[in-house]
């Protein structure tokens, strides 16, 4: 069964290979980073029966976890400090932008009143973390305000992502269909984070005295 997932989640280059694809998601969206954790962590449901039969290695799921969450906060970072130092170039693309200047207004409004919502949310929409993370560099926010949600965005991402391969493979069977069906649930958080981060804010109304 684990040979149907590939060979690479038997070595402990699925780890290296996990941490790089997320790392580098937030400069290439494309990537399939989600599907390559959750591919893993189908493969680390399998660790229980079929792994432990055939006494092959599997991923762990910790460890899985961690190196997704981590390579997350590093590639936002870098993204981060890229717009922060990117200049009157970044600033003219970003205003010819409706879609990160947009980003980047509520981006700062959300910050500065002490929230990060948006920066979770980012986390699973298509391109939204790529978003947030080169707006704020590019709006010089302060580290302090967007490292921390950052993490969090990192972490839930990645809990959530290694949790539906684990929980879909223990549940589906560790094959392509429980894969299938746990990316699915992936993209579906994915197009509510969409949905959500592009809804306007409600305009408060003023009240006479």
């Amino acid at each position: 069964m684990l040979e149907s997932v590939g060979p690479l989640t038997g070595s402990p280059w699925i780890y290296a290979a996990v941490a790089v694809s997320v790392l580098l998601d937030v400069f290439l969206p494309v990537l399939p980073s989600g599907v390559l954790v959750i591919t893993a962590a189908t493969a680390a449901a399998a660790g229980s029966s079929a792994g432990a039969a055939v006494g092959q290695a599997v991923p762990d799921i910790l460890a899985l976890t961690l190196s997704a969450a981590t390579a997350s906060v590093l590639g936002d970072l870098v993204a981060y400090r890229l717009a922060w130092r990117g200049g009157e170039r970044l600033d003219r693309a970003i205003a010819r932008s409706r879609r990160l200047s947009s980003a980047q207004e509520r981006l700062g409004a959300v910050l500065a009143r002490g929230g990060g919502a948006l920066v979770v949310l980012a986390r699973f929409a298509p391109a939204g973390r790529s978003v947030v993370s080169l707006g704020a560099g590019a709006a010089h926010r302060r580290v302090r305000e967007f490292l921390p949600w950052s993490i969090v965005a990192g972490l839930v991402w990645a809990a959530y992502s290694v949790a539906l391969g684990y929980f879909g493979g223990q549940w589906l069977g560790a094959s392509w269909f429980a894969t299938g069906v746990s990316f699915l649930a992936l993209f579906g958080a994915g197009a509510g984070a969409a949905y959500l981060m592009r809804r306007p804010e409600p305009q408060e109304s003023g009240t006479g005295a």
